[in-house]
């Protein structure tokens, strides 16, 4: 039996990596990407059973650009994923903390850490495209006055020393990542999570209609995310998680939520999951 084939942005040992392996298992086959975009391209051209795509940081917010990607590609959530950001100065082995000139990280990671770098202002802080590229940089470059800020998975892969553990500021910060694929499977009899996306007419209340189903039939609203329509004033598309321990309560406040929702999508049903 072939391995899953999963697409993720950044290279192996990355968090998207880790957030697969925590879904899925480490029976996969990982597909490398430079980009959210080329994780998405990826799934639709069959070069990946799945892609796994961070959504949400608990420090960073929403992450805005992968919600106009998932209205363009219309793929289908089946999960989703919490992962504990764990930051870690790592370097080659024997580096001494004394000797490091320059700290190099995704710039999300370099920002969960600010803290931390407050108290060296010697060391130079740079900006990269991966936390885990970083850390492959300096073992394959033997960078000896370099280090990075990256997970556990990236110096056990690429064989570096923890100098400093647990850099960040905030030790509750966690990223959520959705699972995505190309083709819709059958219904997850066991969903008690959805995500949807629709728009509403510009007048009063109008929004406020579809919330008050969702409060009425006892589903909860776990997000909301609006963003702009592109090229429409005053229209806004809106994100939303809802959760509900009763399924006909749920398909009760769909059917009434169709009458007031415009383009409205289920975007994914699937088995909630915040274990972090």
């Amino acid at each position: 039996m072939q391995p899953k084939r999963i697409a993720i942005q950044g290279i192996r040992a990355s968090f998207h990596e880790e957030a697969a392996f925590k879904f899925f298992g480490e029976g996969i086959k990982t597909i490398e990407c430079n980009s959210f975009r080329q994780t998405c391209e990826a799934l639709k051209n069959k070069e990946a059973d799945f892609a796994v795509m961070a959504i949400e940081n608990s420090i960073a917010g929403s992450i805005l650009p992968n919600y106009s990607l998932l209205r363009d590609y219309h793929f289908t959530i089946v999960g989703e994923v919490y992962l504990s950001i764990q930051l870690h100065l790592m370097g080659l082995p024997g580096v001494k903390f004394e000797d490091v000139k320059v700290v190099e990280s995704h710039p999300i990671a370099i920002r969960q850490c600010v803290d931390f770098f407050y108290e060296y202002p010697n060391i130079q802080v740079k900006e990269s495209t991966d936390t885990a590229a970083c850390a492959k940089k300096i073992r394959d470059e033997q960078l000896t006055d370099t280090v990075a800020i990256a997970n556990m998975l990236a110096a056990k892969l690429y064989g570096l020393e923890i100098l400093e553990r647990r850099i960040e500021s905030n030790k509750k910060n966690y990223t959520r990542f959705l699972i995505l694929t190309e083709t819709a499977k059958a219904q997850n009899i066991e969903a008690n999570k959805a995500s949807l996306s629709f728009q509403v007419g510009n007048e009063v209340g109008s929004l406020a209609k579809i919330l008050n189903i969702f409060a009425e039939q006892q589903v909860n609203l776990s997000k909301i995310q609006s963003m702009p329509v592109l090229g429409k004033r005053n229209e806004y598309n809106f994100y939303v998680d809802i959760e509900w321990a009763d399924q006909k309560a749920y398909e009760t406040a769909i059917r009434q939520v169709l009458k007031y929702a415009v383009n409205f999508t289920i975007m994914g049903e699937y088995l909630k999951n915040d274990d972090v």
